[in-house]
């Protein structure tokens, strides 16, 4: 039923709250990859802010280049745990904003199954961030399974 399945990841205990489904629908469906993306914010030069004035474009190199560094320790461990229930477990590190990305990556790759968990905002906090599961749940083209944090052992 379900063979690629995408597991968004942001490095939140909260986003890791959809792994125990990843985990049971992966194994049950007999899924042949799970793949678990992170994705990091980019910006455009001269759209960042800083205590000493506008963010160079090389400092904005530069924290990507961490971001995409973190994202890769932190994926390898996510993957290290999927593997040892018998998964096969890719890892994918983009740059963009996360919906969009995540949207473009399941449409262009053929996922079969979006995985991801809702970090619970409502109210103001919501209507300030934003809601990245919201955005890929209204516009993706394949089925998403959107899991809340309420009750998840964080």
């Amino acid at each position: 039923m379900y063979n690629r399945i995408l597991l968004p990841l942001d490095g939140s205990k909260l986003s890791e709250c959809a792994i125990e489904h990843v985990r049971a629908i992966a194994s049950g469906c007999n899924a042949s990859e799970v793949v678990l993306l992170s994705v990091v914010g980019s910006y455009e030069p001269g759209s960042g802010w800083s205590w000493g004035g506008v963010i160079s474009e090389s400092q904005m190199a530069e924290t990507t280049r961490k971001a995409e560094e973190a994202a890769k320790k932190y994926l390898a461990r996510v993957q290290k745990r999927l593997e040892k229930d018998g998964l096969t477990v890719d890892t994918e590190i983009m740059v963009g904003t996360p919906a969009d990305t995540i949207l473009d990556y399941a449409k262009a790759t053929g996922c079969d199954l979006i995985i991801m968990a809702t970090h619970g905002r409502s109210g103001v906090s919501r209507w300030a961030l934003g809601s990245v599961a919201e955005r890929v749940l209204q516009l993706a083209s394949t089925p998403v399974l959107i899991v809340s944090p309420k009750g998840c052992r964080v």
